[in-house]
């Protein structure tokens, strides 16, 4: 019943604070209404059996708490408007009056008055469920500064009456670069190993792909995270992570490869060269039987072009490395300031391996080890280190 109860909490937090927030216009107070409601559900559940609609039930009791806490007090003034609908507040919701409010969250959550990364954060944190650490995690950041970050987000909607809601058409291209980031995020963190978090990412892109079909980048993205998706089942064993050139093929979804591609070739038709669809047709190239290690290199160079990323460029090590040798990734590693980031010491490490430099190597596993807080991942870099002996 435990697991149950984690899993339909995590399922249906998202499309619970988007409902709240739509209906109370206020992040904080439905974040602590829905907090309670999911407290009160772990409580009664168990004894009294999960209800027939839980996303129902969660949004009729953390409503009625919000309006329980309003009523407590009375000298929130901007809050008194939500007391005249009080009745029907605390009247049971049916299913077809429990909307989804998941696209307007994000789209109010990537608002241009806010700040490009407090916008991923707070619908992360809102949309996603996740926590403050793990949204600094994904930031390199330290936790009190993300929680600074959200606090000043949140107040930034609420003094500029930031509205809830999907913008007009004439404005989306301009939110969509941001939308797309939050996505992707969310997506990475459920490909980790939260997979219900990859699944809702999934779930916004196609919605998103539906709601701007001539935008590129939103085809690029749904066929990215198709394609990635689609290897979920043979990215672990057990519990212990399997890279891309040891995992069992037979156990990727060729279905959704097949998807990912016609989102690929659609975006392509629109024209598509943007970042999102450069990284699916890497994705595609890396679903093939035999890779192209020089045209992946090749598709990395024109993505680092486009993004300025030092990441990108620790990629594009790792697929010269696979075409031209180890010494020449090795060359374009050397040359990043990513020192605090785990996988250019892993990947430093790996190719110094290859190259028969064991002490050096042995030296970046370590490195690499310092800085993961992933099991799965901290296990597959003791097992390199032992490797080596």
């Amino acid at each position: 019943m435990v697991a149950l109860l984690e899993q339909t909490f995590r399922d249906q937090w998202g499309r619970v604070l988007a409902a709240l927030i739509g209906y109370l216009g206020d992040f904080d107070l439905a974040e602590e209404a829905a907090q309670e409601a999911f407290a009160i559900a772990a409580e009664r559940w168990p004894r009294d059996g999960i209800p027939a609609n839980p996303g129902v039930w969660l949004v009729t009791t953390a409503r009625n708490r919000a309006i329980d806490r309003i009523r407590r007090d009375r000298t929130l003034v901007t809050k008194t408007r939500l007391l005249q609908v009080s009745e029907t507040a605390e009247a049971p919701m049916d299913a077809t009056t429990f909307p989804d409010e998941r696209l307007e969250l994000v789209f109010t959550c990537c608002h241009p008055a806010l700040a490009t990364d407090a916008q991923v954060a707070l619908t992360l944190r809102t949309l996603g469920g996740l926590t403050t650490g793990e949204i600094a995690r994904a930031f390199l950041v330290p936790e009190p500064t993300m929680a600074q970050r959200l606090v000043r987000a949140k107040r930034k909607i609420k003094a500029a009456g930031i509205p809830f809601r999907v913008p007009p058409d004439h404005l989306l291209p301009d939110r969509l670069a941001a939308v797309l980031a939050v996505i992707y995020l969310i997506f990475n963190e459920g490909y980790g190993g939260r997979g219900e978090l990859a699944a809702e990412a999934l779930r916004l892109g196609r919605a998103l792909a539906a709601l701007m079909p001539d935008e590129s980048e939103t085809h690029g993205l749904l066929a990215l995270m198709l394609l990635l998706d689609a290897r979920r089942e043979a990215r672990f064993r057990g519990d212990d992570l399997v890279l891309l050139a040891d995992q069992d093929r037979s156990l990727w979804d060729t279905g959704q490869i097949a998807e990912g591609r016609a989102a690929l070739d659609r975006a392509l038709a629109l024209h598509g060269r943007g970042s999102y669809v450069v990284q699916a047709a890497i994705a595609s190239l890396h679903a093939d039987e035999t890779r192209d290690w020089p045209q992946i290199a090749a598709l990395y160079d024109e993505l680092s072009r486009l993004t300025g990323s030092p990441v990108v460029e620790l990629s594009r090590a790792v697929a010269v490395a696979e075409a031209q040798g180890p010494e020449a990734g090795l060359d374009i590693v050397d040359r990043l300031d990513l020192d605090d980031y785990r996988y250019l010491h892993s990947t430093r490490g790996e190719l110094l391996r290859r190259l028969g430099r064991t002490d050096e190597a042995r030296d970046a596993y370590r490195r690499a080890l310092a800085l993961v807080h992933d099991d799965a991942e901290r296990r597959l870099l003791e097992r390199r280190l032992a490797e080596l002996g």
